[in-house]
């Protein structure tokens, strides 16, 4: 009976716990716009503490998918030392690089599962490509704290669960003119509290690589 007790004050604590901790997280309110007015979408706000002893340090697991020719996101946020995977869900193959100095990989034709996991150790963007189908662009921003965001269409952005302190927050989007540093904006939270801040940026003309391939007629790729 005694040791039934102590397992029922034992949850009793944790659940008290996590509610404390939740009632002292704090939060940023994001706005995003261009130069026109009209809210960005795919642009990803990061949160670093000014005290780096306040930056967890953890290993993560996730993935992006190829759907239809498409890298799915097309711009995918993570935590540094995440080990992505690329299924891909097509009937054909693909074939995923990258040349970028953040992670240069290059996971030769492929279908379903079977590509080999890249760790993404060090932070910065990665540009994905593949080699069948030139069109297949995407961007995996690889972030040095845990706390981030990406802007959604037509969605509120909040950056939730941040502990209180000073933090510098950035902004980049893969159009953006300006470089990210030049984004930053140093800025208070206190626990429970809300903050808010708001870019303007002036954005790149997009680019976007016709639906074409070598490999069009071919049920393999």
């Amino acid at each position: 009976m005694k040791a039934f007790n102590k397992n029922i004050l034992i949850t009793i604590t944790c659940f008290l716990s996590s509610l404390s901790l939740q009632v002292h997280a704090g939060q940023i309110d994001i706005v995003v716009k261009d130069n026109e007015g009209q809210s960005i979408e795919d642009a990803v706000v990061t949160a670093t503490p000014v005290d780096p002893k306040n930056i967890p340090k953890k290993a993560d697991k996730d993935l992006i998918d190829q759907i239809d020719k498409e890298f799915y996101p097309f711009v995918k946020v993570v935590y540094v030392n995440t080990l992505l995977k690329f299924p891909n869900r097509d009937d054909i193959r693909h074939h995923v690089y990258s040349f970028s100095p953040a992670k240069k990989f290059e996971l030769p034709l492929y279908s379903g599962s079977t590509a080999a996991p890249v760790l993404l150790d060090k932070p910065g963007v990665v540009v994905l490509g593949c080699n069948i189908h030139d069109w297949m662009i995407g961007f995996i921003y690889v972030s040095s704290t845990p706390y981030f965001v990406k802007t959604e269409p037509n969605e509120k952005t909040i950056l939730r669960d941040l502990p209180a302190g000073e933090y510098i927050v950035k902004v980049w989007h893969q159009r953006m003119a300006e470089q990210e540093e030049a984004t930053a904006k140093r800025i208070s939270i206190a626990a429970s509290g809300n903050a808010a801040v708001e870019w303007s940026l002036a954005l790149k003309p997009a680019f976007k690589i016709p639906r074409t391939s070598l490999f069009q007629g071919s049920g393999n790729y």
